[in-house]
């Protein structure tokens, strides 16, 4: 286990030893003493979050709004800065689901979860427990990771696929970093505009337009954390300027670019998805995962 350090945040991290047997599953171990106000930054997969310790992890989000526990968020979780993680003595295994596979592994259409926040408990009632008793019943962070995989392993064979033409159009967005336009995707595919929307709404959870816009914006913030400047990021990234950068950074996180690079949300996927995020200097490659 690491330790992962930026700022006053400090917690611990493991990661597996090997891939998740589940094409489009990523997830880390984390053990943190005392977590305080951690921005949510958004992020282009369905969040599942598997808390098992004696601690309390929490997440707040606008107008008093507030999560204790293990929950399932949708991609986009946190827009507009206004969702916090707290809490003290946590340990958990957060677990990374493209939205390919969300759907067959919830249970629960996607759509339903469009930067929204569900308990575990009310998704998938006493499983639920079960699994948190199992999680904290094993030592070894290894044992957990397995044990999370052949429960998911489970859940995706049983459940219902999304159509090959929506998985396709989902890589090419997560390929393009968000460039990929929708009539392009939807010609491809050879299905009217209209039907892709509606199918790729209805099965992973975000129209495509918005998917574009949270896998390039994802794209260009991991830039960001990685030390380079907005106007070249902006430049390479789709935007129409840094100022178009900036706006888009606000609207996604309720921050400026310069404190966007500094979010420890962001920094710690080196070293939690280190197989998951492309070089500083490599920004061509596919992300494994999306």
């Amino acid at each position: 286990m690491r330790t992962f350090a930026r700022g006053a945040a400090t917690w611990d991290v493991e990661c597996p030893r090997r891939p998740s047997p589940v094409a489009g599953v990523t997830m880390a171990g984390f053990r943190v003493r005392d977590l305080e106000a951690l921005r949510i930054v958004p992020f282009p997969a369905v969040t599942l979050l598997l808390e098992f310790g004696a601690g309390s992890p929490a997440l707040d989000g606008a107008a008093g709004r507030r999560w204790p526990g293990s929950f399932v968020a949708g991609p986009g979780l946190g827009v507009g800065g206004a969702v916090r993680a707290r809490g003290q003595n946590v340990e958990c295994v957060q677990v990374r689901l493209s939205p390919v596979i969300a759907r067959a592994i919830l249970g629960a259409p996607p759509a339903e979860l469009d930067g929204a926040v569900v308990p575990l408990d009310d998704l998938w009632g006493r499983e639920a427990a079960r699994i948190r008793e199992r999680l904290g019943g094993v030592t070894s962070w290894q044992d957990r990771f397995a044990l999370t995989d052949t429960l998911l392993a489970r859940r995706y064979q049983a459940g219902p696929p999304v159509d090959p033409e929506v998985a396709w159009a989902w890589r090419r967005i997560v390929d393009s970093h968000g460039l990929a336009r929708v009539e392009g995707l939807a010609e491809e595919v050879g299905w009217s505009r209209k039907r892709l929307w509606s199918r790729f709404r209805s099965q992973l959870g975000l129209p495509p337009k918005r998917a574009g816009k949270l896998v390039r914006f994802d794209h260009a913030a991991h830039r960001l954390v990685a030390g380079e400047g907005a106007a070249r990021v902006a430049a390479d990234s789709g935007y129409a300027d840094q100022s178009h950068l900036c706006r888009d950074v606000m609207a996604f996180t309720g921050a400026t670019p310069t404190t966007v690079a500094d979010e420890p949300f962001l920094a710690v996927d080196d070293m939690a998805w280190p197989s998951t995020r492309p070089r500083k200097k490599d920004w061509t490659g596919r992300r494994a995962g999306l």
